[in-house]
């Protein structure tokens, strides 16, 4: 990658993969566009330019300004969000993805794009889910990344778009506020209990996913666009993940530093609907073997840096 094109760059994922290409790449080789305009980082340290993405000409048309040879394509309606508009949903996280998609094509770029463990349902093997399993999810964002894999394995086998992609698992993050997800209570959990010393968790006690800390994930991104393609069996797409816990366990690693913590559960139906549909663990063996993928933060030391991290930022 030599100069980068990124949707949905005011997001969760992308505020900070800006940060971490632009420390990599050089500020003007990373060009984030969004939606909206603020006064983030991503916006002021570097080329930023309004883009729908369901306006294909005009991603086309950032794509030629700039001469960018990847798109990261990353904006996106997310779990919870999408299940209440899932129209909206369709239009948006389907059709950005074509534009994208039809953008690499006529330009020849690289392009990735995520998919998530919303991509598994019900049937799917809940314990240590393979790469390649059933897939019958069973909300709208599901759906969405089911269709978005698989047409981005199209694009690849029929017009030789070098496509790729990872199954993130929940990310969890500090810099920017959750966007509407189902994981988004392990990032919740953290900022309640250095602000309130509680937190009442819309997923109920025992219900296990997936998860990682967004240091790792940024690096699972670079590490996969960087890599050989002829090593890739499964570009669209990897599952990755770093641990698997439920709240009692987060709760419990939190009261290590702030004894008093108080968890307690007003459960969400639509959104522990959606979390058990989802696997309790997933196996990233086959990232490991053809990209070298580790993760380096574990539940402990992701609480540590977290209550750090979130402490200085709100002067607790």
């Amino acid at each position: 990658m030599k100069k980068i094109l990124i949707t949905g760059a005011l997001g969760q994922i992308g505020s900070e993969l800006v940060t971490k290409l632009r420390a990599l790449y050089g500020n003007n080789n990373v060009i984030a566009t969004d939606i909206r305009r603020n006064e983030s980082a991503a916006v002021l340290s570097g080329p930023f330019e309004i883009l729908d993405v369901v306006d294909g000409d005009s991603m086309l048309k950032l794509a030629k300004k700039y001469e960018v040879d990847t798109i990261m394509h990353l904006a996106a309606m997310l779990s919870a969000v999408a299940e209440k508009k899932p129209l909206a949903a369709w239009n948006l996280n389907m059709g950005g993805l074509v534009n994208a998609l039809e953008v690499s094509k006529e330009l020849g770029l690289k392009l990735f794009t995520p998919s998530s463990i919303g991509a598994f349902g019900p049937s799917t093997p809940k314990d240590q889910t393979p790469q390649v399993t059933i897939q019958r999810p069973t909300s709208m964002y599901g759906v969405n990344k089911v269709a978005g894999e698989l047409l981005c394995d199209y694009y690849f086998n029929k017009f030789g778009v070098d496509t790729r992609s990872v199954r993130f698992p929940g990310l969890i993050s500090y810099v920017a506020p959750p966007g509407g997800g189902t994981t988004d209570y392990a990032v919740e959990i953290y900022y309640s209990a250095i602000e309130k010393g509680y937190y009442s968790s819309f997923i109920d006690k025992g219900t296990y996913m997936d998860m990682m800390y967004m240091p790792d994930a940024l690096e699972a991104v670079v590490q996969l666009m960087e890599a050989d393609p002829a090593k890739l069996k499964n570009r669209n797409a990897y599952n990755i993940t770093a641990m698997s816990f439920d709240p009692e366990e987060i709760g419990n690693e939190i009261r290590k530093h702030i004894p008093k913590f108080k968890l307690e559960y007003t459960v969400d139906p639509g959104r522990q609907a959606i979390a058990d549909s989802w696997p309790n663990s997933i196996d990233p063996s086959a990232a490991q073997r053809d990209w070298g993928f580790t993760a380096k933060y574990d539940l402990k030391k992701m609480t540590t840096d977290m209550l750090e991290k979130i402490s200085r930022k709100v002067q607790v």
